[in-house]
Parts: structure tokens; C-alpha cells; sequence
């Protein structure tokens, strides 16, 4: 009698290769997913939030929290902290706070200030829970607590007013990291340094529409413009695919489409600059193409044989950052 054959049986389950195909088998449904959108509670923020946590160095945000979330402490977004912990809690001087310690500032003149990290290290499985945790810890944490982490019973929409868009402030170094009677170490002062020397000029431009976060960078022998868009990947590649095929996806003389990439659920289209431009004489050149940007997305025709062909290279070129 023959001997049964074993192939195509797949493996024993419980066995060390069930378990290393059971995880390829959702890895490759993972990418087949629809990207995921941690921010998408708080639209008027999401854009920005987006590019704090994918390509800004330096920056901070205050929090506005939600009606009926009581928050004992102020709380700022932030890049990234010391360590690339999540969150850290500290006092600061009212007075030199500036406006928003004068109302906050108890019998000795300082502020509790919790600062929320969107850069940290490991990277959450849940992006969106972690930073709501995150958030509710710095709400009522004292200076100097270390972060253990702590169940957020909401979700982000309900700790940060959604419709509040962030005043996203740029730093040119970490001093910010410490507090203002902080001793700064000289080991302390060697990693700052090392930390500053990462730092690449950047600054937030406005479209006249609104829509999305450009940001622009200056990576040394090129500037680039990283436009973090909220549309739709389809709605906004068709809309990209009729500007390039009318040579309109450009900022004007002096920049190049450079492609795009995905990140946290968004696209982000990206053009290279000449960096011997000042990023406000750029404004000319985002204007128009937002205007252009405007007309595409309204336009709910089929696509042209030539717009497709522009679609397909865009699509090719795009990249996925995690």
C-alpha cells in the first residue's frame, strides 16, 4: 500500500513553522489593509500631527483639551523628549511662560507642564491609544513623575478639542527638553549637541485654501516642500494625475515634483526647492498650485489615457514609511 503523502497538508498546528506562517499570513494582510489613520479624530490637527511624527525634528504644540476632560496641567505636543520616552512632567516659571503661565501659575509663580512625545522608542502598536494614555498621564501628573503609562478610558477626540488647529512652534535646538532651574550636565550638554546637530531648518507655509501642512526643509543641498495632505489616497492621486499631465504639478521655476509618500493614513506629496530661496518667496509658487490642487479635486471626471499614464508613474514611484 502506497504511503500517504504529506504535501500540501501544511503544517502541524502548534509547530514553530505554523506559527512563523500564521504571522506572514497577517503581515501580508496587514499591507493589503486599508493604512490606518491614528489622527483622524482630530481633523483641524491631523495634518500637522502627522508631520511632527513623521519628519520634524523639533517642535512643540500646546494641547487644548476637550469640554468636560479635567486636566489638572497644561500639555504640549512635542517631537520627541530625552530617551524618546513617551511623556515627562515639569514645573516652569510662570513669568517666563509668558501668557499662558500668567492665569496658570499657583502661590509660587510656577506652572505643571506635561509634555507628550509623538517621536518615541519602541514605536506603539497603537499609536492612537498610546498617545491618549500619554496625554492623560501629563494631565495630572506632578514634576518630575516618571511615566509608567496608564489606561486611557477615551479616545483622543475626547482629551483634545478636535476642531482646534495646532500652533506648531519650531525650535532651532532641544533646549526646550529642560525646564528652567534645570542642571544641564556635561554629559548631558555632549548628547544635546549631538541631538542639535540632526536638526534641519524647517518652517510651516500656509496655503490659501487651508488644506493640509506644507512644510518646508532644508536638507542641506536641497530645500524640499513635504505638503501632508487630508484627502483621500485615491481622490487626491487622480487630482495629482490631472496636474502632471497638464505640467502643472510644480511650485514654479525652481522646484521639481520629487513623488510622494505614505504615512499614518496620508499621502504626501513632495517637491524638491532650490534653497537659496527664503521659504515665504515660495508663497507665489504654493499658491497657485494650490488653486490648481482646488480645480483637480473638483473635477469628478474619468480620467484622460495621458492623465492614467501620470497616475501609474506616480503610483510607482510612491513610497510607504512606517
Amino acid at each position: 500500500m502506497a504511503k500517504k503523502s504529506k504535501r500540501n497538508s501544511g503544517p502541524r498546528p502548534g509547530s514553530d513553522r505554523a506559527e512563523r506562517v500564521a504571522a506572514r499570513k497577517l503581515r501580508a494582510a496587514a499591507v493589503l489593509a486599508e493604512p490606518q489613520r491614528p489622527f483622524a479624530d482630530l481633523p483641524a490637527a491631523e495634518c500637522d500631527l502627522v508631520a511632527m511624527r513623521a519628519f520634524i525634528a523639533s517642535a512643540t504644540a500646546q494641547v487644548t483639551f476637550a469640554d468636560g476632560f479635567e486636566a489638572a496641567n497644561e500639555a504640549d505636543f512635542t517631537t520627541i523628549l530625552p530617551g524618546a520616552v513617551p511623556g515627562l512632567v515639569r514645573s516652569r516659571d510662570a513669568a517666563i511662560w509668558g501668557e499662558r503661565g500668567a492665569t496658570k501659575g499657583d502661590e509660587h509663580g510656577k506652572v505643571t507642564q506635561g509634555l507628550v512625545a509623538l517621536q518615541t522608542n519602541p514605536e506603539p502598536a497603537d499609536l492612537a491609544g498610546s498617545l491618549a494614555s500619554a496625554l492623560t498621564w501629563a494631565a495630572s501628573a506632578t514634576p518630575g513623575a516618571e511615566y509608567r503609562g496608564v489606561k486611557a478610558a477615551t479616545s483622543l477626540a475626547e482629551i483634545v478639542a478636535a476642531e482646534q488647529p495646532l500652533d506648531v512652534v519650531v525650535y532651532e535646538n532641544f533646549s526646550w527638553w529642560f525646564g528652567d532651574d534645570a542642571e544641564v550636565t556635561p554629559q548631558v550638554e555632549a548628547m544635546l549637541e549631538r541631538a542639535n546637530d540632526t536638526i534641519m531648518p524647517t518652517a510651516r507655509l500656509t496655503p490659501k485654501s487651508g488644506t493640509g501642512a506644507p512644510w518646508w526643509v532644508d536638507a542641506g543641498d536641497r530645500a524640499h516642500l513635504r505638503w501632508v495632505r487630508p484627502e483621500s489616497e485615491e481622490q487626491l492621486m487622480k487630482a495629482m494625475a490631472r496636474l502632471h499631465a497638464a505640467g502643472r504639478l510644480t511650485m514654479g521655476e525652481g522646484s521639481r515634483f520629487a513623488g510622494s509618500f505614505r504615512t499614518h493614513g496620508l499621502v504626501v506629496p513632495v517637491f524638491d526647492l532650490d534653497n537659496e530661496m527664503h521659504p515665504d518667496e515660495w508663497y507665489p509658487g504654493l499658491d497657485q498650485l494650490d488653486a490648481w490642487f482646488v480645480e483637480a479635486l473638483a473635477d469628478d471626471s474619468d480620467l484622460t489615457a495621458a492623465e492614467r499614464g501620470s497616475r501609474a508613474g506616480i503610483i510607482g514611484r510612491q513610497v510607504t514609511l512606517r
